[in-house]
């Protein structure tokens, strides 16, 4: 009689549920299911081919070795001016503003970020390059172009660094 019980319970609680989904399904909510004009429009898109960079233009080769010459130079100056530079901030480190050691240092500093001059004007040049052939969608010798830049940016980050290294040495800076 338990059995038969239990198996009477089963039976009920399995139709409710049954019951109930079907119920559910009945809701007049609109099916997920693909409709017969869906897909017909499903057109893969036409493959973009984007040609590489070629190589550098031939009038481009020459701008970017004179920046390069002006850029080596402009290190060279800089080295060469960087030694006297830091004796004379070392010497001026102690002294007041605006004293004779003081002006002779900033003078020094001044020399030293002039020397630096051909260096900041070809990076520049080559920044203007860069965007310019970026906008007219030039892309050949783009990535010559871009190694010369970051080495160029590489050189004017050191020397900003010794730069605000000396300044920071003297008093009122």
């Amino acid at each position: 009689m338990k059995r038969t019980l239990l198996a009477l319970s089963l039976a009920v609680a399995t139709s409710l549920s049954l019951s109930a989904c079907a119920a559910a399904q009945s809701t007049g909510a609109p099916s997920l299911a693909k409709r017969s004009v869906e897909g017909r429009f499903d057109v893969a898109p036409p493959a973009v081919v984007v040609t590489p960079p070629g190589p550098l233009p031939a009038d481009l080769g020459g701008r970017l070795a004179r920046w390069e010459a002006d850029a080596a130079g402009a290190q060279q100056a800089f080295a060469a001016e960087r030694a006297g530079t830091a004796s004379l901030v070392s010497a001026a480190a102690g002294a007041p503003v605006a004293s004779e050691r003081w002006v002779v240092a900033q003078q020094a500093i001044s020399r030293l970020t002039a020397a630096r001059a051909p260096l900041t004007g070809a990076l520049a040049d080559i920044d203007r390059l860069y965007l310019d052939r970026r906008v007219d969608e030039a892309i050949d010798g783009l990535p010559d172009i871009y190694a010369l830049r970051e080495r160029l940016a590489d050189l004017v980050s050191t020397q900003d660094a010794v730069l605000e290294a000396l300044n920071s040495q003297l008093p009122g800076q």
